[in-house]
């Protein structure tokens, strides 16, 4: 068997046949945050369990620009830029690209695999002549996912709330 951690990780556009792999990470995500006592912002369901998150990821990688990150051939991470958020959120006013379903595997920690997601991220928003990176994410519990973007380089812009009001939520933002 192969070294994981000497292997480079290599990042390569995703596809409609990624979607079973990238299904794979948010079910190691869920269990994780389970493991963490953090149910919060996905819940104790694996995700290829609920059809609403099997359906948000096949349109995501099937209409966005997905992005798979890779160690020694396996799936660590994932990432998908598209125009703009989803719905609920308010569009920028201006042209962006918008994070979505950015997940790094914790088989991997300590890798870097999501933070070369998001320099990925930046990298094509700034190749595709786009001044504006924004995302979205769970700002429940320890507030540690903000704060994980704010170090990566995203500045917290606004806050809302899901669609039934329990879920609180935190928009940022990277000028590129």
């Amino acid at each position: 068997m192969r070294d994981r951690d000497a292997e480079p990780l290599q990042i390569r556009p995703g596809t409609a046949d990624d979607v079973p792999a990238v299904l794979g990470l948010f079910d190691r995500a869920v269990e994780w945050l389970v493991s963490q006592g953090r149910t919060g912002q996905w819940g104790t369901r694996p995700w290829s369990e609920n059809p609403k998150a099997v359906a948000l990821v096949e349109r995501y990688l099937t209409s966005g620009e997905p992005w798979v990150a890779e160690i020694g051939g396996v799936v660590a991470g994932t990432v998908t830029l598209t125009e703009g958020p989803g719905p609920n959120i308010p569009e920028a006013g201006e042209p962006e690209r918008y994070v979505h379903l950015l997940a790094a595997d914790h088989r991997f920690a300590g890798r870097g695999v999501g933070r070369a997601l998001l320099a990925h991220a930046a990298a094509e928003t700034r190749r595709q002549g786009v001044a504006l990176l924004r995302v979205d994410c769970y700002a429940g519990d320890d507030g540690k996912l903000v704060a994980y973007y704010v170090g990566n380089g995203f500045t917290a812009t606004e806050t809302f709330t899901g669609p039934d009001g329990s879920w609180p939520g935190q928009i940022l933002e990277m000028r590129v």
